[in-house]
Formats: C-alpha cells, structure tokens, sequence
C-alpha cells in the first residue's frame, strides 16, 4: 500500500462501528492516523465551545468515549491487530477532553491543545504507556484519555503563564 492510498476498513465503511471508530473516515486517510483523527475532532469541539459550554464538550467526550469503546470493540472482532491504527475515535474523544478549558475564540488554545495532547499521545508516560500494552477495546480508548488528562493538565498550567512570559520577551527584545 501506498502512503497516499487510503486504508481499506475491517469492516464496510457504512458499518456503524467503523463510522464512529474511523470517525467517519479520518483514520483510513494515509499517514499518521492519529493526528487526521485529532485533526477531525478540533471542528466539532470548536462548535460545542463556541455555541454550547465547556460542560457540553465534556459530556460529548465521555458519551463518544462510550460510544468509541463500543465501536472499538466491535471492529476489533473482525481484525487481528491490538490497537487497530484506522480506528480514532479514541484521539477525538481525549481531543476534545483536552480542549474544555479552550477559549474558542483564541486560536492558539487550538494549537496549544492539539500539540499537547499529540505530544503526551506518542509519548504515552505512565500509566498510559501500561493501559496501551493491553489488547483491549477499553485499552485503546483508556491510554488517549490519560494522555488527554496529562494534556489537560499541562494546557491548564501554561494557558496564565504564556501571555506574560510573551509580553517579557517582547519587552526585552524592544518590540
């Protein structure tokens, strides 16, 4: 298979497992499925925050994480593999965890959200890197959450101290 072809389901594409598992065809799109399925949650999140509430995103992730973990398992049944890597709905899910304290209307929250929880996604620290050596349904969508929290964390943590240490920086290099 090529890079650029897309991935062929377990399933049929109108299957409702692989609907929500690829989340709609995210994850069959070549190279680095995670971050198309990343990607994929950042305009329904931005929507909920915009039009809705913190609280509503919040809800939605833990619902699609229910849904997801149905999906997953589902899909799972009918392929050989541990962590099928067409399946994200669990990067949607803890992506759009990630994002609850995000203000819709400053754009590099989005950045800021995204990457981090890219980062702590590849990265998987612990307990993240255990839940993802599992083979299971719960597994696969379980170690993006804790990446997610490690994320939600950290967004939390910088979100007050980047727009002062932005303001030195630009003081001292006399902008």
């Amino acid at each position: 298979m090529s890079v650029f072809t897309l991935r062929s389901p377990a399933l049929p594409f109108r299957h409702p497992a692989t609907l929500v598992g690829t989340w709609f065809g995210a994850g069959l799109l070549p190279l680095a499925p995670g971050t198309w399925g990343s990607l994929a949650a950042l305009p329904l999140a931005w929507l909920m925050l915009a039009f809705g509430s913190a609280r509503l995103l919040f809800v939605a992730a833990v619902l699609l994480f229910l849904a997801g973990w149905w999906a997953t398992a589902h899909y799972m049944r009918h392929t050989d593999a541990k962590d099928p890597q067409e399946i994200v709905v669990d990067e949607v899910s803890a992506q759009w965890l990630t994002l609850v304290f995000a203000d819709p209307t400053v754009w590099w929250h989005w950045l800021l959200g995204f990457a981090l929880f890219r980062l702590f996604d590849i990265a998987k620290p612990w307990p993240a890197n255990h839940i993802d050596r599992q083979r299971s349904a719960l597994a696969v969508m379980a170690d993006d959450t804790v990446a997610a929290l490690y994320a939600l964390v950290a967004f939390a943590l910088i979100v007050p101290l980047l727009p002062p240490m932005v303001a030195v920086w630009r003081a001292i290099r006399g902008s």
